[in-house]
């Protein structure tokens, strides 16, 4: 797992890599994935939704969605179901094979997606404050992201990760045993915890 997503380190949010979405219908500003080529087991990525449009279909991978900026997106599915992601940070989980159309509310929205091939990966997404010092383990073979919504933090361990602001990742890389972390500051958080299945 290490070699597939690389070190333990703080990825800038002007350094994600804006690219078409699969269907060439959006843009997309890739984070990171694992591994860097190819078949990807698991990828973050914001989406940046200016107008309606049918999303890119996944097979055997699951994906969830964090509103991030805008006033609202509905998402239309094929077989008839409506789910609406309203401000301030609504988020749905469903397959990537599912047809869907993302709809406006009012406006442009950004929005985290988190997606991973589920046969071989498991994956859990929590929205959370950050007040004071966040201490998260990272168990061998495990990876965990945390993206900062807003404000602003600091490692507070002997990782030498340093600070992290606004709109960046940080990636905690499992080693050869559990490891420490600890996340100082204030604002708001995504934290996404990624494991292979079994593991």
């Amino acid at each position: 797992m290490t070699d597939a997503c690389g070190a333990t380190r703080v990825i800038r949010a002007n350094t994600y890599q804006r690219e078409r979405w699969k269907n060439g219908l959006g843009w997309t500003r890739e984070i990171t994935r694992s591994p860097g080529q190819g078949d990807w087991d698991w990828r973050l990525s914001i989406a940046e939704i200016d107008d309606d449009a049918p999303f890119s279909r996944f097979e055997d991978v699951d994906r969830e969605l964090v509103l991030l900026a805008g006033n609202g997106l509905s998402l239309q599915f094929d077989d008839g179901v409506e789910q609406i992601l309203q401000p301030p940070h609504d988020r749905a989980r469903f397959a990537g094979e599912r047809g869907v159309t993302g709809r406006l509310v009012d406006g442009p929205t950004q929005d985290f997606n988190l997606m991973w091939r589920r046969d071989r990966m498991d994956a859990r997404l929590w929205h959370r404050p950050l007040v004071g010092p966040m201490v998260i383990f990272v168990d061998p073979g495990h990876v965990w992201a945390l993206y900062l919504m807003g404000g602003q933090g600091r490692f507070a361990d002997a990782s030498a990760l340093g600070d992290i602001g606004t709109g960046d990742t940080a990636l905690l890389v499992g080693g050869d045993a559990r490891q420490r972390f600890v996340l100082d500051g204030g604002g708001e958080v995504l934290v996404i915890q990624l494991q292979p299945k079994g593991h």
